[in-house]
């Protein structure tokens, strides 16, 4: 199953993953790699993670406190949110189409 970014979502996981890199070198990396081996989980499986909100799921990211907020349509699954679990819950929610 192929997979989209929203471009609210992608600015907010490339933040991340330069606010991780700058902490120490190599952890902006690691932190991109367990939230794409998530899509890639996502992509191959889409149900198999709980329901937040309507047709919303949640992914939880390994290693770092942050979930990938997801929906499943007929041409793919689309990323609505790479969300810090201490941000506020409900700012990505203008995302959903």
């Amino acid at each position: 199953m192929t997979f989209s970014f929203h471009p609210d979502a992608e600015e907010e996981f490339l933040a991340a993953v330069d606010y991780y890199e700058e902490r120490e070198a190599g952890l902006g990396y690691d932190f991109s790699l367990e939230v794409f081996k998530a899509v890639q989980s996502i992509a191959a499986y889409p149900t198999a993670w709980p329901v937040v909100e309507d047709d919303i799921r949640r992914c939880l990211i390994n290693r770092f406190p942050f979930g990938v907020l997801y929906n499943v349509d007929s041409t793919g699954v689309f990323i609505l949110a790479v969300m810090h679990q201490r941000r506020h819950p409900d700012y990505w929610k203008h995302r959903h189409q």
